[in-house]
């Protein structure tokens, strides 16, 4: 027995332990600590030879570690949480750790396990380091636990679904905390969890079953738990079992249309019959349609995932559900999307239109929940959903043209040249171009067909005429690309009757010529065709080695459908085609890192999102709003070019938002320049990024802005090359303003922070002028200017003498200065700026 023993665990403490045996055995004294997590681990053990005898009395001298009795600190480290502390002894015939299962003797005694932030401090023996020291007191004391996703939030929004195969994908990740994760893999087998789902069905479910929520494990099978919906609106339910083996029922209910719906769906084992097994981290779940099933057609609100526990019926049926507009049926989806300009109700109103396939709307919501907003927090894989429903419809569109799509041009409104470029059939310069291709001038006869067949720089989209074109050029001029261009309009009959051998016979001059797209086109024939497919991989080979992204995609569909097995090597496919710039190899690449292939490739939904987020961006419905807006500011209505670039500036599309803060800077509603100009700031437009600058600067002069946020936005597009964005940096020292470290840090001149004003303005128009690679000639002259009066400055600070030494080499420099200033004055980036340190540099030069 133990005469002494401890109360709470102490670093060193001396007990005695009283025994006695009746035979030659061992005594063993033993302490142990179980955690959390559901470990036990021995942390002393002592045992000695017993021999026949009276009592004897015996000193132990008890070692606790460190971790288990004095405060955490900076070398003793935070131990997992300690449950239980026992101090056991035990007399048995042998040295083992563990008794035997009937010992001779036996005692036991719990211990008090203190807190671990309620222990005393251990005085250590030796001093901290400095950085040690600093460490701790700063973060040190700060005990705080893991945050734990234990009740996820699968949907926190709404969505709208179409009833195809779009929806929205979740994986989950393992327990980081030790106990909650041990937990987790327990229960898979009896689980114990609950969802909560809210639905809205517009329509009853078309197909036999329609997927409501379901998960897909790492082999692509259905796995808990998975429900659909029947045709006569009952829940399916269905459930794996611990042997792989499948179970399902159905509700004895339907669930009615036009009603929101509040489905609570728990598992509970003593209800089923089968062992049901359910690891959440094991594949993924869907909230809609999928890649297997058709979604439903109405509406979802929020799904939650409780994963370790069941909420009693009250606590969920108190949660109401958010309040939703009850709009009308008004007809045409476009007055949804374009109704209403509250927030809230803008929101809902493109439910109404994406849930009816509405282009525009599906880009905004795609947008909307890819960003985020003061509402709606950015969730990419809701963005997702809406995202890959149009890039889908993208594809089809482009192969079904029409005079409602045109081509999408990305135009800035401060980009004289692409403007200038602008034309129509009845412009000069399309006229010209149609004299160069009579004249027999090949690039001319291309550029007038792709014109009219995308609809491209203005000119209105007229798919025959453009044929014509074509056949011009591969029968007169037997060029190349018109030759495929021609054969692939008669493969498809697109302005034209097919006639699939004259194709052909374009398609192999082409390949003669050398014209890699013209192999792949000939390897669709082979497939489509022949249904030769030994001889359609083998051309798309070839043209793949070349570079060609068509090939690259139908190998992957090659790939992927099993005619050449290996879903990984379709992925590589893919991965090329779109790295080249195929919107159908984008897409499904972005399909795959949506929802991963188990054990290769993993889920990067928030990559998967930017991939189809381009293909959408495509689309020749956006491309007709584009037009119409670029065509109402080249006419001068300013007004109505708003309107146009305001509605694709909703969709996310950066050229928009850019336009729309150039529209707002320059008309006289300048009042909305901020708010515009912020948000093509936040797609990271050079110019934006000045102009944002600009504008946080003027609000510090106003003494209500902070210099650090201007200093940054230049600094922004300084990184990018930007000769507004180093000039405006230099500007800002110029005018005795000092950059914040963190801006010279990232300019990689922090070791000029404490320098003079002339320093720091040299090397920040050099660093910019050793660019060689970066932008025109004509971008220079501001940077090079300001550099030579910066140097201007400095000799005339020197004095005269200097100046008479360096007045052979200036003289001639002078002519060049004073010559590039109506140059700087004339561009098209802000001349105000630039002519400010012209101005300077004359003075400067007047005065030497």
């Amino acid at each position: 027995m133990f005469l002494n023993p401890p109360e709470v665990p102490e670093s060193v403490y001396p007990m005695e332990v009283q025994y006695s045996c009746s035979g030659p055995l061992m005594v063993h004294v033993q302490v142990l600590v179980s955690f959390d997590t559901g470990s036990t681990v021995t942390i002393f053990h002592r045992w000695w030879p017993c021999l026949p005898g009276p009592d004897r009395i015996r000193p132990v001298l008890l070692h606790f570690p460190d971790w288990l009795v004095y405060h955490p600190d900076w070398i003793i480290d935070q131990s997992s949480w300690v449950l239980s502390c026992l101090l056991r002894s035990w007399v048995g015939s042998s040295a083992s750790v563990e008794p035997g299962r009937s010992p001779l003797a036996s005692a036991v005694v719990a211990m008090k396990v203190q807190n671990p932030l309620t222990r005393p401090f251990k005085q250590h023996l030796l001093c901290p380091s400095w950085n040690t020291e600093i460490r701790w007191k700063v973060f040190g004391d700060r005990w705080q636990c893991l945050k734990e996703d234990e009740t996820p939030s699968l949907l926190s929004s709404l969505y709208g679904s179409s009833g195809e195969h779009f929806g929205i994908t979740k994986s989950l990740h393992p327990f980081r905390n030790e106990m909650l994760e041990g937990l987790r893999i327990r229960a898979v087998s009896y689980p114990w969890c609950a969802f909560t789902v809210w639905v809205l069905l517009e329509q009853p479910c078309r197909d036999r079953l329609c997927g409501l929520f379901h998960h897909i494990d790492s082999k692509e099978n259905y796995a808990t738990p998975t429900v659909f919906l029947t045709r006569s609106g009952q829940l399916h339910v269905q459930l794996q079992g611990v042997g792989g083996l499948s179970s399902a029922f159905l509700s004895p209910f339907s669930l009615p249309v036009g009603l929101w719906l509040y489905i609570y769906i728990y598992a509970v084992l003593s209800r089923f019959n089968i062992a049901v097994m359910l690891d959440d981290t094991d594949g993924y779940f869907v909230i809609g349609g999928g890649k297997y099933v058709r979604g439903i057609e109405g509406f979802y609100g929020p799904v939650i995932y409780h994963r370790t526990r069941i909420p009693s019926t009250d606590l969920v049926m108190n949660r109401l559900m958010p309040s939703l507009l009850q709009a009308g049926c008004l007809g045409d989806n476009r007055a949804y999307y374009a109704l209403c300009v509250r927030v809230i109700q803008a929101w809902l109103l493109s439910l109404l239109a994406a849930r009816k396939d509405y282009r525009l709307a599906l880009l905004r919501l795609g947008h909307l929940h890819h960003v985020g907003d003061q509402t709606v927090p950015p969730d990419p894989d809701l963005s997702y959903a809406y995202y890959s429903n149009i890039a889908k419809q993208t594809s089809t569109d482009r192969l079904n043209p029409s005079s409602q799509q045109t081509f999408v041009e990305s135009v800035l409104l401060n980009d004289e040249e692409t403007l200038n470029a602008q034309t129509n059939t009845n412009d000069d310069l399309f006229h010209w171009l149609k004299l160069q291709a009579r004249n027999g001038v090949a690039d001319a006869e291309q550029a007038i067909a792709r014109m009219l067949f995308w609809g491209q720089q203005g000119v209105t989209s007229d798919i025959q005429t453009a044929v014509r074109h074509y056949e011009r050029g591969a029968t007169r001029l037997q060029d190349p690309v018109s030759m495929y261009d021609y054969a692939i309009v008669l493969l498809t009959g697109q302005g034209v009757p097919k006639d699939v051998p004259r194709a052909i016979t374009f398609l192999k001059k082409a390949i003669e010529q050398g014209f890699t797209p013209a192999i792949t086109a000939l390897g669709w024939y082979y497939e489509q065709y022949e249904r030769n497919y030994k001889r359609a991989a083998e051309l798309w080979e070839q043209a793949d080695h070349l570079g060609n992204p068509d090939a690259a995609m139908n190998l992957g569909v090659l790939h992927s459908q099993g005619l050449y097995p290996g879903q990984v090597k379709a992925y590589k496919y893919f991965l090329k085609s779109a790295q080249r710039g195929h919107i159908n190899g984008g897409i499904e690449l972005a399909e795959i890192w949506s929802r991963g292939i188990s054990g290769y490739v993993p889920r990067r939904p928030s990559d998967a999102v930017l991939w189809v987020k381009w293909a959408s961006e495509q689309n020749g419905y956006l491309g007709t709003v584009l037009r119409k807006g670029l065509n109402a500011y080249l006419q001068g209505n300013w007004f109505m070019a708003m309107i146009y670039y305001l509605m694709s500036s909703e969709c996310g599309f950066k050229a928009a938002q850019f336009n729309v803060a150039f529209l707002c800077e320059h008309s006289p509603c300048a009042v909305l320049c901020e708010k515009f100009a912020f948000g093509a700031f936040n797609v990271l437009f050079c110019s934006a990024l000045v102009k944002m600058g600009d504008l946080l600067y003027e609000k510090h002069t106003e003494g209500q802005g902070d210099l650090s946020a201007a200093a940054e936005m230049y600094k922004e597009a300084a990184l990018k090359n930007n000769p507004q964005g180093w000039y405006s940096l230099g500007l800002l020292v110029q005018e005795g303003q000092r950059l914040p470290a963190t801006v010279l840090s990232q300019l990689n001149l922090l070791q000029h922070y404490f320098s003079d004003k002339h320093t720091l303005l040299t090397t920040l128009y050099q660093r910019y002028v050793s660019f060689k690679h970066s932008s025109s000639d004509e971008a220079h002259l501001p940077c090079t200017l300001a550099l030579l009066a910066t140097h201007l400055q400095s000799l005339q600070s020197f004095g005269n003498s200097s100046i008479k030494v360096c007045n052979t080499f200036f003289k001639n420099y002078i002519h060049y200065t004073l010559g590039v200033g109506y140059i700087i004055s004339s561009q098209s980036f802000q001349p105000g700026k630039y002519n400010t340190i012209l101005v300077f540099t004359i003075n400067t030069l007047k005065e030497l």
